[in-house]
């Protein structure tokens, strides 16, 4: 059975309109479905957002997947960064994913300081899976357009672009998740 965890962005929960949507369908499909609140969601941490995963999942393997929101994906790659096993994942789908931010408030940027100046290894990241998907939007105010070659550069992953969603907050579902999941 495919194994499946949602990780939110910074500033919200898993009570975000696409993240229920999905859940309710990956499980309708049979899937085993785990949607986190992360900790500390107004000013997030790497220690902290990693340790988190680094708790609550176990068994990785194969029919393990990940779906991440902006800094949940940036998590997900630094969960797997770290990971020392040589495990093998089924693969990622990143929603509105980013490396670098734009449009970002002055007392923000500290916050996100550490996530934007500590690089992720993306070999290690590509040493668990190999099959990643990102979602951007055309009028995300938060991810500039050039993240989607950054992505598609580093990791070799898979980019859908989807016109005029924003950052994904207000979304009532992502059908191209479901697609990439089943």
């Amino acid at each position: 059975m495919k194994k499946i965890y949602i990780i939110h962005g910074w500033g919200f929960d898993s009570n975000m309109p696409w993240i229920k949507w999905l859940e309710k369908e990956l499980k309708h499909k049979g899937f085993e479905v785990h949607s986190f609140d992360m900790p500390n969601t107004k000013e997030p941490k790497i220690e902290e957002w990693v340790g988190y995963l680094e708790k609550n999942i176990k068994d990785l393997d194969e029919k393990t997947f990940f779906v991440g929101h902006s800094i949940g994906a940036q998590t997900i790659m630094r969960f797997l960064e770290k990971s020392h096993k040589h495990l093998k994942i089924g693969g990622c789908v990143f929603v509105a994913p980013w490396l670098d931010l734009i449009g970002i408030k002055t007392e923000e940027l500290k916050i996100a300081h550490p996530w934007l100046n500590n690089k992720i290894e993306f070999e290690r990241v590509l040493d668990h899976t190999g099959n990643i998907t990102c979602i951007f939007s055309t009028n995300d105010p938060y991810v500039s357009p050039k993240e989607w070659k950054k992505f598609e550069t580093n990791l070799g992953a898979n980019v859908i672009i989807k016109k005029d969603e924003g950052h994904f907050e207000e979304i009532e579902r992502i059908s191209d998740i479901l697609s990439e999941l089943s």
